[in-house]
């Protein structure tokens, strides 16, 4: 009886290790889960439409200048991913937050006044009415090619690796195209003229107007770097380092809310696409 005994304990505690110590995991569960771990980045390989892209010639001592970031604004909250707006502070009304960029890219655009803008530079610039109409046209159409993006900013170091990926998803009019990383920054709070009640939610209770979008820095050259295989099915990847100083120019870079914006055209004008690249701080 004994000897039965220890033969089925024997058998009972192999049965409770096998279940114990071999159980499979559940479909889907990883059993070595990262909570800090990053997907890799992907790009649609399905045809997708043309995001608009506003580049917005502006200073500080234009009146005027307001409205037009409302008007960009306005837009970028009606069409959310699908139109990206930069403001580059160039010219005479420029007495601040100028960058080595904003002469030249307003030199091609054939700035007159101010504000206005290009949409995709698809043309000479275009005032502030006429940006509406321009980025719906854009947005109607689709796009040749697809772009994912994703920057990863080390708030110790302050240094951010940037990922890019495209997709042909068409050939492209152009044999070789152009790929541009334009480094945004959010809520500047600084001087800005007003003719009139132009804008008011870029005011806050100070009565301190917060600038936006507005061009920092570009990690491409200025007209972009080349891509040189731009038939339908061809994938590119491209990668960039940069780390952040403590100030560009006279502002103090405010990691939270610094912006990148990735864009492909076909040559020094006519953009293809646009997109936000999504930023992870580590």
């Amino acid at each position: 009886m004994k000897k039965t005994f220890r033969i089925f304990a024997l058998c009972s505690m192999a049965l409770a290790l096998a279940f114990t110590s071999c159980t499979k995991p559940e479909e889907g569960e990883d059993i070595n889960n990262d909570p800090n771990a990053i997907p890799a980045l992907t790009v649609s390989h399905e045809v997708q439409k043309r995001n608009a892209f506003i580049e917005e010639y502006t200073g500080v001592q234009c009146g005027y200048c307001p409205d037009g970031h409302a008007i960009a604004r306005q837009l970028m909250e009606n069409n959310p991913g699908r139109v990206i707006a930069v403001n580059i502070h160039q010219g005479g009304y420029a007495t601040r937050y100028t960058t080595s960029f904003g002469n030249m890219l307003a030199s091609q655009a054939g700035i007159t006044g101010y504000p206005c803008g290009t949409v995709n530079r698809n043309s000479s610039a275009l005032s502030r009415g006429q940006w509406a109409n321009a980025c719906k046209q854009v947005m109607a159409e689709n796009s040749c090619v697809n772009l994912a993006a994703r920057a990863i900013i080390d708030t110790t170091t302050k240094e951010m690796t940037l990922d890019i990926k495209g997709y042909y998803t068409d050939n492209s009019a152009a044999e070789t195209n152009k790929l541009s990383v334009m480094i945004l920054q959010n809520d500047v709070v600084g001087p800005q003229s007003n003719y009139g009640n132009y804008n008011q939610q870029a005011y806050d209770e100070h009565g301190n107007y917060h600038h936006m979008h507005m061009l920092r820095h570009m990690l491409s050259a200025v007209w972009g770097d080349e891509i040189s295989n731009t038939t339908q099915g061809s994938e590119f990847d491209k990668n960039y380092t940069y780390t952040f100083p403590a100030k560009i120019g006279d502002v103090d870079v405010d990691l939270p809310n610094m912006q990148v914006v990735v864009f492909v055209a076909e040559s020094k004008k006519d953009v293809i696409t646009a997109i936000d690249a999504e930023i992870i701080l580590r």
